[in-house]
């Protein structure tokens, strides 16, 4: 099983994937409608909303919750942390 690189998101099932397309290390949560993964800024800022709104943080909090985690990713290995 794979996992998302931008997200850590288990896909197990081809829509899981970009585009359905299983060959791609990122799911279909982190890419834009054109099947491209998204950037670091897009990313951070639909994590940020997913935290707010399933674990009930303020926006800052839950900023710094989804660059804590986006850190340990391994398509933002290189951007500055928090």
């Amino acid at each position: 099983m794979k996992q998302c690189i931008a997200c850590g998101m288990p896909m197990k099932n081809p829509e899981d994937f970009a585009m359905g397309d299983s060959a791609k290390e990122y799911c279909r949560y982190c890419s834009r409608p054109d099947g491209t993964m998204q950037s670091y800024d897009e990313k951070l800022n639909s994590l940020t909303t997913f935290i707010i709104k399933t674990q009930g943080l303020e926006e800052k909090a839950a900023n710094l919750a989804a660059k804590s985690m986006m850190t340990k990713l391994p398509a933002w290995k290189r951007q500055s942390p928090i």
